[in-house]
């Protein structure tokens, strides 16, 4: 009986101790129960299958605490860490009920970053009151959002409403609050924050606040404080240097006014980084002379401050580790003390000043990245900065006069990554220690340079190369296979240069070459079909070569920029060239014949130009689908037949179709450098125990530091208009829209139907056979800047409705049968006789010819083409004739003088006459 007892005391101490187990390794079952309630919410916003939650079990086993982007308290197993960051949510028509984070008393730290993509707005914003139960929430993150007027749009997640700004003042414990990449509007919203006595680290960047609001309040804590890249306006207030806990100030890319004295600075003796500097060049940063700092600072930016000389107190900094004085108006030597004060100094940004003489410092130095590009560099390039800036990884001297020969301690540069030496007077060949030691370059711009001899004829270690411009030099001969273990090329530019031969084929074994150009040079030989065949193609520039054969009969589906112009090509164009696909295409002043292709099926084609060819027949009513078109030349041709009426379902005008990356004018491509530093953002590893102390680290003493890089081509483009042919580039091309069906043989009257094409800017129907009168709707043409209607058959009068045209700065309708008054009002008054020269009948100013009965009478309607063509053939006979007679008169003349030249004459005639003479007797 004791022996049972025994027992069934240690079954139930198994039992106590069992329990006691399970409760201290679980979580608390309140807060189980509110994740699954979150759980089930979430899942009604998910707009896909997501594996998110599926550790979240409704099993009571389950321990909450080992769910994913779940963290609790290793202790008291209370959750204090939800991690809802990246999750594949829609927000509208569903609701933010905050209220369910009410079970989570002991929260710590939240993310929502980044979470409902199609939105949701703040007026949904439920149970928003909870936040004030959530004391001891000492991180909240909401980055990358958007947020517009009371409302907040989490970007991706489309947030609106009003954002309960009040509410977070209950967040006793928070020391991380970070509300950046939204769009918070008007007044900063500290007002509400003062009671956050905790708070270290407020990140407001990459908003759209206007105004202060009260800054200082009662924020002791504040070590960090960045409100970047927002729309400031008027000064910047002197009382930012009150709060005097700030380690990290950035008020970069905003739009200051007004004088600012870096005197307000000096009581913030934490100070580590400070940036500033406003968008509007409007913002003017002084010192006093001698002035100088108490305390050391980190970084120290300050571009497009107009400073006009360099600070004091930077003389007596031995810490930085980056400065940035770029757009400053700084003149006088290079500052090269900045690398010997500084030992530790990795970025010095110096660009687009007035700096001469560049120099190094005076030893060897750790400097990672030097842009000194913009400056007023004359001397010899330096033949030793390879030996003293060994560890450079970024160096931009692009823009200068530097001269010389690229010197071989390059080699020495192992890790850079970047190199542009464009845009200088350098000469010489490319050394081969450049080409075999700096192995790691990723970028190499040497365009617009002296540089010569042959391209890359040896085999080069360039294996990490992804962009390199050569363009603009005096580069011969032909193209080597040296870049065949170039493998990772992106864009390749060896255009204006003196290079000849064929075009290699080899070039076509780089399997991600997404823009090639070799334009402007002296190559010969057909298109390989190797180009072609590259499936990243985006952009491939072959014109202004002596380039012949055919045309290829299909491009790639992500080609879209296709320049071919100015070469010897020939055969007809083939139907499969006008794809899906191709946006730009420019044929001009090649040999091509035939007809233009019927099948045009292509809706993303903005600029078609096949000017300058043998091209016959009449235009495809097909071309009339071509609905997106900006620019359409096929001048210079031998078309025939009439205008088709339905060019008007062209709008010539901003496309309707929305331009993605590739489907723009500039083609490009963006490369995002890792921080130079290695600085972590928050989101990398949210739930490490060091959250707090690597944000301030990242922010602090390493600040992030990124190079944004770009590997693009502006696109230039040739139009006729304005009588001259101009090039027409970057945003300038995108603004231009224009028809060109000059020099052909089209006949028959001009559509009154053209006159609905009310966005366009340059028409040139000149030098054809159209007759009939000139449609008075061409006054709905708004914004016609150009229209060119010479050497033609038209006739009746230039109609009054024209003076509309506010825009129109050249009009010509020379060489026609018009009649009647010339119109003087608007711009008509600014033309002069030129424009209207071959039409006897017109009458007035600037015509010299004044207006009675007769020129009054107009050319009647039904006198048809034959008259006129009668009209002309009359006095073109007339005119041969009057040529004849004046010829021989003038020979009578000069024969009447008596000179050894008309001696000669007569003695020739005689001779003549003598032999026939006897030829005949």
């Amino acid at each position: 009986m004791e022996r049972r007892l025994f027992l069934v005391q240690i079954l139930i101490w198994v039992i106590i101790v069992m329990g006691q187990i399970h409760r201290y390794n679980s979580c608390v079952e309140k807060e189980r129960k509110g994740l699954l309630k979150l759980k089930t919410y979430l899942l009604l916003s998910s707009i896909k299958e997501d594996d998110t939650f599926e550790t979240w079990s409704n099993d009571t086993v389950s321990d909450c605490c080992r769910w994913e982007r779940v963290k609790c308290n290793r202790t008291t197993r209370r959750v204090i860490g939800l991690a809802l960051h990246e999750l594949p949510l829609i927000g509208l028509p569903l609701v933010i009920n905050l209220s369910l984070l009410y079970p989570f008393e002991e929260l710590q730290t939240l993310n929502l970053s980044k979470s409902w993509i199609g939105g949701f707005n703040a007026s949904f914003l439920e149970g928003y009151q909870s936040l004030r139960r959530l004391r001891n929430l000492e991180i909240l993150g909401i980055t990358f959002s958007q947020l517009c007027k009371i409302t907040l749009f989490l970007r991706g997640n489309n947030m609106d409403g009003p954002f309960p700004a009040k509410e977070l003042k209950y967040l006793t414990n928070l020391e991380l609050l970070d509300l950046s990449k939204n769009r918070f509007d008007n007044s900063t919203p500290v007002q509400g924050l003062a009671n956050l006595r905790k708070l270290k680290a407020l990140d407001l960047s990459r908003n759209v606040f206007t105004g202060w609001g009260q800054l200082q309040g009662n924020l002791t804590s504040l070590r960090v404080l960045d409100l970047s890249s927002n729309q400031m306006t008027g000064k910047v207030p002197s009382a930012i240097g009150s709060i005097e806990s700030l380690e990290y100030l950035s008020l970069f890319d905003n739009d200051f006014r007004g004088f600012f004295s870096l005197d307000s600075l000096a009581n913030l003796s934490k100070l580590k980084v400070f940036k500033l500097s406003s968008i509007s060049n409007s913002l003017q940063v002084e010192s006093e002379g001698s002035w100088k700092l108490d305390f050391q600072l980190h970084v120290i930016a300050l571009p497009s401050c107009n400073l006009g000389k360099l600070p004091y107190f930077l003389q007596h900094q031995k810490e930085l580790r980056l400065v940035d004085l770029s757009d400053n108006r700084l003149h006088g030597l290079f500052p090269s003390w900045l690398m010997d004060n500084n030992t530790n100094l990795e970025v010095l940004l110096l660009r687009n000043n007035s700096f001469t003489n560049f120099q190094l410092p005076k030893s060897a130095h750790r400097l990672l990245l030097l842009d000194a590009s913009g400056n007023e560099f004359s001397q010899l390039f330096p033949h030793d900065i390879g030996w003293i800036l060994p560890n450079l990884r970024h160096l931009n001297l692009s823009k200068n006069s530097l001269q010389g020969n690229l010197p071989s301690s390059l080699a020495n540069m192992k890790k850079m990554y970047y190199l542009d030496l464009s845009h200088n007077d350098l000469y010489g060949k490319l050394p081969r220690s450049l080409t075999m030691g700096c192995y790691s370059l990723m970028f190499l711009k040497l365009s617009q340079n002296k540089l010569s001899g042959s391209i890359f004829t040896e085999p080069t270690n360039l294996t990490s190369l992804e962009v390199l411009s050569l363009d603009n030099n005096q580069f011969s001969g032909r193209i080597g296979d040296g870049l065949l273990n170039s493998s990772f090329m992106y864009a390749l530019d060896m255009s204006n240069n003196y290079l000849t031969d064929i075009i290699p084929s080899w070039i076509g074994n780089l399997s991600y070459l997404s823009m090639l150009l070799i334009s402007n040079n002296y190559l010969e030989g057909q298109i390989p079909v190797s180009l072609i065949d590259i499936y990243n193609l985006v952009l491939l520039d072959l014109s202004a070569n002596r380039l012949s054969g055919d045309l290829p009969h299909r491009i790639n589906s992500d080609t879209r920029m296709l320049f071919l112009q100015d070469n010897n090509l020939s055969g007809t164009i083939p139907d499969t060239l006008l794809g899906n696909h191709v946006s730009i295409l420019d044929l001009r002043n090649n040999r091509l014949s035939g007809n233009i292709p019927k099948v045009v099926s292509n809706q993303k084609i903005y600029i078609l130009l096949l000017r300058g060819n043998n091209l016959t027949g009449s235009i495809p009513y097909q071309m009339c689908g071509l609905s997106n078109i900006q620019l359409l030349d096929i001048s210079n041709n031998r078309l025939n037949g009439s205008i088709p009426s339905c060019l008007s379902n062209i709008s010539f005008s901003f496309p309707t179709l929305q331009h993605d990356g590739q489907e723009g004018y500039d083609a490009g491509m963006m490369f995002v450098s890792s921080d130079i530093f290695g600085g972590m953002g928050l989101d990398e590893d949210f739930f490490s125990t060091e959250d707090l102390g690597r944000y301030y680290r990242s922010m602090l003493m390493l600040d992030p530091f990124t190079v944004d890089y770009m590997a693009d081509s502006e696109i230039e483009v040739q139009f006729a208009a304005k009588r001259r042919y101009d090039s027409y580039i970057g945003v300038t091309l995108g603004f231009m829209f224009g028809l060109d069906l000059s020099e052909n043989e089209l006949s028959g009257e001009i559509p009154a139907e053209l006159g609905d094409l009310v966005d366009i800017r340059a028409l040139n129907l000149s030098h054809n056979r159209l007759s009939g009168a000139i449609p008075q709707n061409f006054s709905n043409m708004e914004d016609l800047e150009s229209l060119d209607l010479s050497f033609n058959i038209l006739h009746g009068q230039i109609p009054s409705q024209l003076t509309k045209l506010s825009s129109l700065a050249v009009f010509n309708v020379s060489y026609n049968n018009l009649s009647g008054i010339i119109p003087l009002k608007g711009q008509f008054s600014t033309f002069d006789e030129t424009s209207y020269f071959g039409n006897p009948l017109l009458c007035g100013q600037p015509s010299n010819r004044s207006c009675n009965n007769d020129t009054l009478k107009e050319t009647p309607a039904n006198v048809g083409e034959e008259e006129e063509d009668v009209i002309d053939t009359v006095s073109f006979y007339w005119s041969i004739f009057a040529a004849y007679v004046t010829a021989l008169l003038g020979i009578l003349a000069s024969l009447s003088f008596d000179s050894s030249w008309s001696r000669n004459w007569f003695y020739v005639v005689d001779a003549f006459i003598h032999k026939v003479k006897i030829l005949t007797s």
